[in-house]
């Protein structure tokens, strides 16, 4: 199977299906030297872990990251590093009517016209488990960005119609509620609304949104590598992603030039802008203001209705699927979106190291 790796000199490689023996990552690319253990990865990933709350599947899993290469006496050795996380608590029966036909909203049928045959045990490769490796690789991209005074840091913008007010943005709020909204308002009222799609069977969409401070002007590439080129393509990757916006996104279409530019002006004896319509992109490059964007989630598609489909056979049929399903996966997702982020920005970082002769030079015959 292609399309597994992304990155270019910070890369990384997922592997495994959700009802394997283990999913994980190799990340190659990382340089030596930075101090890094296990607690740095967990902490990144029991914040995608299932069973957590009433609104992510009960699926019981420790999610515990096992450091398999790449580290030495407690810091990167700059050789390729392999995490894995095992499996313990797949219930493969729960899949055996679906082996059959294909889910509405999944990518059972794409799958199976693209190889000919699938592991229909909880969808596989396709599966929201393959997200684990995405999230061990991005704490280490998190953890290095750090050491540049950059941050990258995602929440939930809405779920359903129900949206986060900017007055009320506590970021506190959303690493401690059920729903990851920085508004205890918003999540109450998002929380309500998910136990009545609960309650219909249903299931309910959101946005993520996500920002980066402190990342200087002069990041990405102006052509096919542009920064927000490879950020919508790294978010669209995540199952579920539909839209991705940056900045205002589809409001910049409505907008006049005269409102939408954002102006310059000199501050502190640096360049600075004074609104960030543009999400802190310009031409593909970053601009020195935040960089904004937003993440659209579809409604998780398994659903406790019954629904019309198709088996292999062709032959017309109804579906009510069984298992362990979230009601909606938006929370769980905040720190795929950060994870995929950080990679991209870090790997750009990297990239762009060799932009300038001056730099080049300043690198190798400075004292």
């Amino acid at each position: 199977m292609a399309g597994s790796s992304y990155g270019t000199i910070f890369r990384i490689t997922t592997w495994g299906e959700s009802h394997g023996a283990a999913v994980g990552v190799v990340v190659d690319g990382c340089p030596a030297g930075l101090a890094l253990d296990e607690s740095d990865i967990q902490a990144y990933l029991d914040r995608r872990k299932p069973g957590a709350s009433p609104y992510a599947t009960q699926r019981r899993e420790a999610d515990s990251v096992e450091l398999l290469s790449g580290i030495f006496e407690g810091r990167t050795t700059g050789t390729p590093i392999s995490m894995l996380v095992r499996n313990t608590a797949h219930h493969s029966a729960d899949y055996g009517e679906i082996a059959s036909c294909y889910r509405p909203g999944h990518a059972d049928y794409t799958f199976d016209q693209k190889y000919g045959f699938r592991d229909y045990r909880g969808g596989g490769r396709s599966s929201g488990r393959e997200t684990i490796g995405r999230v061990a690789a991005g704490a280490i991209a998190a953890r290095l960005l750090a050491q540049l005074g950059i941050t990258v840091t995602a929440y939930t913008e809405a779920i359903g119609s129900i949206r986060i007010s900017p007055h009320s943005f506590d970021l506190a709020e959303a690493r401690s509620n059920k729903t990851g909204m920085p508004d205890r308002e918003a999540s109450e009222k998002a929380e309500a609304y998910l136990k009545q799609c609960m309650e219909q069977l249903d299931s309910a969409g959101g946005i993520v949104a996500c920002r980066v401070e402190n990342l200087p002007a002069g990041i990405g590439e102006p052509v096919f590598d542009k920064l927000d080129a490879n950020l919508a393509k790294a978010v669209m990757s995540i199952g579920a992603v539909k839209a991705v916006e940056i900045g205002d996104g589809t409001q910049a279409s409505a907008a006049c030039g005269s409102t939408n530019n954002d102006a310059f002006r000199m501050v502190d004896g640096r360049v600075t802008k004074a609104t960030n319509h543009a999400g802190g992109i310009l031409g593909g490059i970053s601009d020195g203001a935040d960089i904004l964007l937003r993440a659209h989630f579809k409604p998780t598609p398994s659903i406790f209705q019954p629904q019309d489909t198709v088996s292999r056979a062709g032959e017309n049929i109804s579906l009510q699927i069984k298992g362990r399903h979230d009601p909606v996966i938006v929370p769980r997702a905040v720190v795929v979106v950060e994870a995929m982020t950080a990679i991209t920005v870090l790997d750009l970082l990297l990239q762009n190291m060799t932009a300038r002769v001056d730099d080049i030079q300043r690198f190798y015959t400075s004292p």
